[in-house]
């Protein structure tokens, strides 16, 4: 075991626009390491022990040498912005002046657009402090890109404590009114992030949520919160196997893919609360998750390949739990506002917390 948090920089064999890409191999005292990459503000890898003491890592990835790694569909472990999920039609208003976006999920717009945050280097800088080590990292998103207003200027550091948790701080400003929703678009398999390892269904889940956010067939919010108890396979107040109830849902492919409401979250000012904790029976690992967003997009790998091969994962081969904005807010106006103002600073913070049982 390491006596103290440490930080190393690598190059990998690779560029994009002229920039080496770069992983930040975060190790702490106990042996826990991440590896955060400056393309796309991308986590690439967390690994923690089992109730045997074996190391695994529980991220799903793309290595750098496969075919996948820079297109990455699935949005594997990225920072979306500049809005994570989905703004209907790739349309908002915005103090009188209508803007159009890039469309790219049908005719909608989803995690930033076509050439988003996932698709740029960041600007890497290691950090590290009592108990820490860790990656900061900036991205400066000028004004018009993806059709959006102001330059935003965005900073998302990455943290491993030896407390055993990955904290993810997030803060921006901007020089004009622009709708603001960074996630992270990590896909979990607590069992081992492995293409053979199986799917998530298994897993046993309870969300502090005892509403989620209606949506149509095209997933864009209908604006109305329905109460979890009035609908069985989105009710996790009490923790169950995410797959029980997968048979009930009906939606196009079959799987969870919704916003939830976090019980006492959406103030930055305090410290993050409870979204979501996960127990994976046959390792005896659990994370949980803590965020000071209002809304956590627990998405189960729908789209995921339904055969694991070298290219990819099996359907359900991973769960996202994407702590957020809600859904559309730029057009929700029920929704808490999601535009960030100049001489305002944003800011998130959510927290994974490992440990095993």
């Amino acid at each position: 075991m390491n006596k103290t948090a440490s930080v190393t920089r690598e190059k990998l064999n690779a560029e994009v626009d002229g920039k080496p890409l770069e992983q930040f191999v975060l190790t702490n005292k106990n042996g826990l390491r991440a590896v955060v990459l400056n393309w796309g503000g991308t986590l690439a890898s967390v690994e923690t022990p089992d109730r045997n003491g074996k190391f695994d890592n529980i991220v799903c990835s793309f290595s750098p040498d496969n075919e996948r790694f820079l297109k990455n569909p699935p949005y594997f472990g990225v920072t979306c912005g500049r809005y994570g999920n989905r703004i209907a039609k790739g349309k908002f208003t915005l103090d009188g002046t209508e803007y159009t976006l890039a469309t790219n999920n049908g005719g909608n717009h989803l995690h930033g657009g076509v050439k988003a945050f996932d698709k740029y280097i960041w600007n890497a800088e290691p950090v590290q402090g009592e108990g820490f080590a860790g990656v900061k990292l900036t991205l400066v998103s000028p004004d018009g890109d993806e059709g959006y207003p102001g330059t935003l200027t965005s900073v998302v550091t990455y943290k491993l404590t030896d407390k055993n948790e990955l904290r993810i701080e997030y803060s921006a400003t901007t020089d004009k009114a622009t709708p603001l929703n960074l996630t992270n678009h990590g896909y979990w398999n607590l069992k081992g992030a492995r293409a053979e390892t199986g799917t998530v269904l298994d897993h046993v889940m309870h969300l502090n949520c005892d509403s989620y956010i209606a949506v149509d067939d095209e997933s864009i919010p209908t604006g109305k919160l329905t109460a979890v108890k009035d609908d069985s396979p989105m009710d996790f107040t009490k923790a169950k196997p995410i797959g029980q109830d997968l048979g009930k849902l009906t939606n196009d492919p079959q799987g969870y893919d919704h916003c939830w409401v976090i019980n006492g979250g959406g103030d930055s000012t305090k410290e993050p609360v409870l979204a979501a904790e996960v127990r994976e029976p046959s390792t005896g690992r659990v994370m949980r998750v803590l965020t000071t967003e209002p809304g956590v997009q627990f998405y189960t790998g729908n789209y995921l390949p339904g055969t694991p091969d070298v290219h990819g994962f099996a359907k359900h081969g991973g769960f996202c739990l994407e702590t957020q904005k809600f859904p559309d807010s730029p057009n929700q106006l029920s929704f808490p506002s999601c535009i960030l103002k100049p001489g305002e600073t944003y800011r998130q913070v959510t927290v994974h917390e490992f440990g095993v049982e």
